[in-house]
């Protein structure tokens, strides 16, 4: 039996899931390892490489396509990041626009995905699937974007998670709910949130408006990609969760080529690699790859695929269960703080760089 385990890779057997009165979301995952198949064990395995890379101390990564703020994850993000558990975000420009409403007490509404979208924009309201926005709080979200980017206007072009940074310090001084905001937390925690494409979502519209003002802020995409790529290389481990996939994902799996393809620094690729998907790989849209194909490109350490985990559902239902599995069977750890060390870590990337070159 001992051969065949090894040649089949058995892993034991399957019992009937079993959970009584005040089971916890540990006693869930607990019993989707011991008994679960397809997604549950998936899961329970995603839990496991999260509990490997906060052993490990690993710099964590959290990516965000699709519309999850709208949807409530903001207050779980939240979570994690006052835990010390995320260390710096990529998002899409869209999910932190919607942040801003919560911040602001703008309502956004629980809807019907089944409505007619004709009369919902004659009565000022528009359609995230099943969720409600009123057109008001756009226009209100509008102007506290642009109120701020009038008065922080930096002489030089920037990166976005300065850009995000001072948006998050704007909420946390000027908004109703400071704490319903992932900028704010964000900000407070010092940890970075880069946008992959800036001019893809209504900041980045706002600051472009603000052009015509000779005002706001110039976004230098290459600092991003800089900036990025310091904090993977300052990493002893690098882990990330990737959820939806999207230009976030691939910013991130990026930074591991640009190392060893650009700059002749090999760090052999990430070594944590979670991802919730609804998307598939062979339809050619899984962006920015596998995790598995992710290795030919030097993005994800060939021995490390046993701490690779690919779920492929629905994230609003598998990121509160990973999450909340991760905040109740782990005490909050030291902060890396890794916006306060912009800079040094930039200084140390071009120092490598140099002794490359010699």
């Amino acid at each position: 039996m001992k051969d065949l385990a090894k040649k089949h890779h058995i892993m034991g057997n399957i019992e009937p899931m079993k959970l009584g009165k005040g089971s916890s979301i540990v006693d869930l995952v607990r019993a989707y390892e011991k008994s679960g198949a397809y997604n549950a064990r998936r899961l329970a395995e995603a839990c496991r490489v999260f509990d490997a890379m906060l052993d490990d101390d690993a710099t964590i990564c959290l990516t965000l396509a699709g519309a999850m703020i709208p949807a409530g994850m903001g207050g779980m993000i939240n979570s994690m990041l006052e835990a010390g558990f995320i260390d710096f975000m990529i998002s899409t420009g869209a999910n932190l626009y919607h942040d801003i409403h919560f911040a602001l007490g703008m309502p956004v509404h629980k809807g019907d995905f089944r409505a007619d979208d004709a009369k919902l924009f004659e009565d000022g309201l528009v359609r995230i699937y099943d969720i409600y926005v009123p057109m008001q709080a756009l226009l209100d979200t509008d102007k506290f974007v642009q109120d701020v980017f009038r008065t922080f206007n930096p002489s030089k072009p920037t990166t976005t998670s300065v850009v995000h940074n001072a948006l998050g310090k704007a909420v946390l001084s000027k908004c109703r709910y400071p704490e319903k905001s992932v900028l704010a937390t964000a900000a407070r925690m010092n940890v970075p949130i880069f946008s992959s494409s800036p001019g893809d979502s209504s900041i980045g519209m706002k600051l472009a408006a603000l052009k015509l003002e000779n005002k706001g802020v110039t976004i230098d995409p290459d600092l991003d990609v800089l900036e990025s790529t310091s904090v993977v290389m300052n990493s002893d481990k690098n882990g990330v969760v990737i959820v939806g996939g999207g230009s976030p994902k691939n910013f991130y799996m990026q930074t591991q080529p640009m190392l060893s393809q650009i700059f002749g620094i090999d760090k052999g690729g990430h070594d944590y690699v979670i991802q919730i998907t609804a998307d598939y790989p062979q339809y050619g849209g899984l962006s920015g790859a596998t995790p598995e194909e992710a290795v030919s490109w030097g993005k994800v350490v060939p021995h490390s695929l046993s701490n690779v985990v690919v779920i492929y559902a629905d994230a609003t239902l598998v990121v509160p269960m990973l999450f909340g599995y991760t905040l109740a069977s782990h005490k909050k750890k030291k902060p890396k703080r890794l916006f306060a060390k912009r800079q040094q870590m930039l200084r140390e990337l071009k120092s490598a760089v140099n002794k490359t070159k010699k």
